[in-house]
């Protein structure tokens, strides 16, 4: 078929309803005879003036438990049953890793007289001055899980409410914010550009990186480009940020994170190209949609309505299909890891914005959009809508169906393939550098049509080292449910999962709730939101319990990282021999200590000499003990045994990651 040249020769294809064109237009309040090439002026905001932009949500809590004598539910009281477990896990977690802190490396069992505790010899031994076996707040949480049943039979429910409020909150209190219990991990925090222009001289910039060092941060994500500006002097961009202009703060972020051992990356937002909210700072209108747009109208992408900028929103976005655009960023990206020594690159807003098909606010149509998709199709992406009029034959509605999907397919390949392009780049130019996408932790469906942000298949095809997870939520419940599907019940191989927290507003008990979360999943580190949001009581805390950075950078040394993970699950397994905390069945006892003294070994070999053939050899080892971990051995603790023995095989799962990460870099 000859490819219409314009958008009525589109609507005079025979699976086109024009009836349907036009009620649909009708409906959302379109002009008929409206040029979507055109800029008018959309409102972006609701009726108060709030923006109503998704991606500036953060995800509710998933178990909102309040006072008083509201009836408790069945279901409702299994989920309150189930997060105290988890949470008493996650507890137990941080307090054995506290205790085991000094314990030797090289598991043993205990010397003749104080044998260890078995089947056939089931005593704590004596020598428990030091190890905090229980604690006031594991024995309200043991106590409540016994009276449960009852609370929940007798209909107590504001008792129940107040004694699982109280546990949770005495649990809270008493994690071990004294003592180091963090293991070694990615630890990195978004430096964003509100903070470096405040900062105001690379003076002001090198106290927020020694604030970030104190709190243990080993890698800082810069914010270089935003809404369009580059904060460094750049040859190829329009303009520098006028906030920065006389100044480069990306060298000297660079210089000062070398000098504290830390990795500095270059975030940068990709398609989007402006921000009203920016505007406001600069003295300018809600009209002007940033630098490289007002340059170039042509990169200008659109609505289903013609407005740059999607209903309820803040941000233009540029056209991902038009050629030169694509072609800029890449020099912007060039620009960067060429002339700037810096450690890795992070994109963000590596999509569209959020759109909702089923009320039929859908963005992409830029004039290079439509035109290549027309090219393709014989069709203008603009005529076609993802709700179907259901009158229409079955044959018509089937292909305009799939003609939908052939559009949205279309968006999603512009995003990988620039994601691919990008890749490319750096593995030709600096392939010793980390690539990362800061992304959403959403179902693959809801983001494939909301944002067409594809970034299982980057992970999937090694496009890119880290997917760095924006999982913002309210509490630990909610945390876990957005990071599991891709911590916990996916692997990408060598590329790793980074999940994302965000700081504002968020109290200090839940931010420690939701890192000892991930660190009782597989994670191999976290990202958190934002540097702005450091302030000195949560600086102090995280340098308690994780200590200044001063040594090694995960990502650079990520096989001595492996075996420092290892080497913490020692020292908690000889804790816990220490103490009886552990049975085992004594036929197993002595081979079991040899196993994993085995691996620690190889581990501490692997990290002195570094080798890809010797990784894999030592993955299938740590792969092994994984598998037997468990096997005639059982737990005198507060926690269910199965959270226990999860979260060793999820630790064991993630040193196993920085083995694969180690072999492919």
């Amino acid at each position: 078929m000859t490819p219409p040249e314009s958008p009525s020769a589109a609507m005079t294809a025979p699976w086109f309803s024009d009836r349907t064109i036009a009620q649909n237009r009708t409906r959302l309040g379109i002009p008929q005879d409206l040029d979507p090439a055109t800029l008018p002026d959309f409102p972006s905001r609701d009726l108060n003036g709030e923006s109503r932009d998704p991606a500036d949500q953060i995800a509710p809590p998933g178990l909102l438990v309040r006072p008083g004598d509201a009836p408790i539910s069945y279901f409702f009281g299994i989920r309150m049953e189930k997060e105290l477990d988890s949470l008493v896990g996650r507890y137990e977690s941080a307090l054995f890793a506290a205790n085991a802190a000094s314990q030797p490396v090289e598991v043993r069992l205990p010397e003749a007289g104080e044998s260890v505790a078995t089947t056939e010899n089931k005593s704590r031994p004596a020598s428990t001055e030091l190890a905090v076996v229980s604690t006031p707040a594991l024995e309200a949480a043991s106590q409540l899980k016994q009276d449960w049943p009852d609370l929940l039979a007798t209909e107590a429910y504001g008792e129940a409410r107040r004694r699982w409020l109280d546990v949770r909150d005495a649990l809270w209190d008493e994690f071990p914010l004294d003592r180091p219990f963090a293991q070694t991990e990615i630890r990195a925090m978004w430096l964003d550009r509100g903070s470096i222009v405040r900062a105001g001289s690379r003076a002001g910039l090198a106290r927020l990186f020694d604030n970030m060092q104190t709190a243990g941060i080993n890698t800082v994500f810069l914010e270089t480009l935003n809404a369009g500006f580059p904060i460094y002097p750049s040859q190829v961009a329009p303009q520098q940020n006028p906030l920065t202009q006389g100044w480069d703060p990306l060298a000297d972020a660079v210089e000062l994170a070398h000098e504290r051992n830390m990795d500095l990356h270059a975030w940068l937002w990709i398609f989007a190209a402006g921000n009203l909210r920016h505007n406001a700072i600069l003295a300018q209108s809600d009209e002007f949609l940033g630098p490289s747009l007002t340059a170039n109208p042509d990169w200008v992408g659109y609505d289903q309505a013609g407005s740059p900028i999607p209903l309820g929103q803040t941000k233009p976005f540029y056209d991902p299909a038009n050629r030169e655009l694509r072609d800029y960023l890449l020099r912007l990206e060039a620009e960067i890891i060429t002339n700037y020594d810096v450690d890795g690159l992070q994109l963000d807003y590596i999509r569209y914005p959020f759109q909702d098909p089923s009320d039929e606010r859908t963005y992409g149509y830029g004039t290079a959009a439509r035109q290549a998709f027309r090219r393709q199709t014989g069709v203008d992406p603009i005529y076609l809508t993802p709700l179907v009029d259901p009158w229409l034959p079955r044959g018509e509605r089937d292909r305009l169906h799939d003609l939908w999907q052939a559009w949205n397919d279309f968006r999603i390949e512009q995003v990988t393939s620039f994601v691919a392009e990008t890749s490319e780049l750096v593995r030709r130019e600096r392939p010793d550098i980390t690539l990362s996408v800061a992304v959403f932790a959403m179902s693959e469906e809801e983001r494939l049509l909301k944002i067409q942000q594809d970034w299982n298949t980057w992970a999937e095809e090694g496009l890119v080292d880290w997917i760095v997870l924006m999982s913002y939520a309210q509490d630990a419940n909610r945390f876990s449910e957005l990071i599991t599907p891709w911590v916990v019940d996916q692997s990408y191989d060598s590329t790793l999962v980074i999940p994302g927290l965000r700081l504002l507003n968020m109290p200090v008990p839940v931010m420690i709730d939701q890192l000892q979360t991930l660190r009782d999943m597989p994670a191999t580190g976290y990202a958190l939101f934002a540097t702005d949001n450091l302030d000195r009581r949560l600086q102090g805390i995280l340098n308690t319990t994780q200590g200044q950075h001063e040594s090694l950078i995960p990502q650079k040394t990520p096989y001595a990282t492996a075996s420092e993970r290892y080497q913490a699950l020692q020292r908690e397994w000889n804790w816990l021999l220490t103490n009886g905390l552990i049975t085992l069945q004594p036929r197993l006892a002595e081979r079991w200590v040899m196993e994993v003294n085995a691996v620690g070994a190889s581990l501490d070999a692997l990290a002195n000499n570094p080798d890809a053939a010797t990784a894999a050899a030592v993955q299938l080892q740590v792969q092994a003990l994984q598998r037997s971990i468990g096997a005639g051995l059982t737990l005198d603790i507060t926690t269910t045994p199965e959270y226990r023995l999860g979260t060793w095989k999820n630790r064991l799962e993630a040193i196993n990651r920085f083995l694969a990460y180690g072999a492919q870099r």
